[in-house]
């Protein structure tokens, strides 16, 4: 199925009913990408949604002199001021592909940002239609006013430069998580809204849109039959019998 068939099936639905077809289809999670959140163009508020292929950024700490160079489209250009004593660095990115989602993958714990106003200036100037860091988002609201998608794991003020580097361009990265091991491949695709993010593996996207309609049908019925006194066990035993199955 075309990428482009497939993304505009899939922004029909929450991360929550792709999640569910995920579990039917046995991915760990659901494909739910723990701890991000939405923080831009609001915090945890609106219908915000994103729907896209994964383009893949990775970071190492500056000090991984093992790491490899990128070599692709991501750029990191430094400009560098002084003023009080302070070193004010922006990161630009060169060019991202129309209709992408950009998954940034910081360093685990990394205390500085890795993401900024003009990152998401040249995103969206791109035609990227969200980002996605697994790590600290910067110049928040530059990003609201932007009218921007951003989802993160939390803000900070400080940029990356003297921390950390960009290692990879569009190769697989994995969450920064104790919790649960997940990778995010380039061009799997990614749905991000107020309940979170959600990662569907490319060579899975057909079977999710082929399992959703009947769940989604199931429990309309159910909510339905709910509201006019009916008990919930006794419901779903009957509408959710003929979900489709994988």
């Amino acid at each position: 199925m075309n990428i482009k068939v497939v993304v505009k099936a899939l922004e029909g639905y929450t991360s929550c009913d792709v999640a569910d077809a995920l579990s039917k289809l046995k991915v760990p999670h659901g494909g739910f990408l723990a701890g991000l959140t939405m923080w831009s163009p609001k915090r945890q508020d609106g219908p915000t949604k994103v729907v896209g292929p994964a383009y893949t950024v990775r970071y190492v700490r500056k000090n991984y002199e093992n790491e490899p160079q990128p070599s692709g489209h991501y750029v990191s250009s430094f400009h560098q001021h002084q003023y009080s004593d302070e070193r004010l660095i922006s990161l630009q990115i060169d060019s991202i592909p129309s209709g992408s989602v950009v998954f940034i993958s910081a360093p685990a714990r990394s205390i500085n940002a890795c993401y900024g106003g003009l990152m998401s200036t040249r995103a969206k100037y791109s035609g990227a239609v969200g980002t996605i860091v697994d790590g600290r988002l910067r110049d928040l609201q530059e990003h609201r006013d932007l009218d921007y998608p951003v989802f993160a794991r939390d803000v900070g003020t400080t940029a990356p430069a003297e921390t950390m580097r960009v290692a990879a361009i569009n190769e697989p990265v994995r969450l920064n998580s104790d919790d649960q091991d997940a990778t995010i491949h380039p061009g799997d695709i990614l749905v991000g809204d107020l309940n979170g993010v959600v990662c569907v593996p490319q060579h899975l996207a057909e079977k999710v849109i082929d399992l959703i309609p009947s769940q989604l049908e199931a429990d309309e019925k159910v909510a339905a039959d709910i509201k006019n006194g009916r008990l919930v066990a006794e419901s779903m035993k009957e509408h959710r019998s003929g979900v489709k199955k994988p």
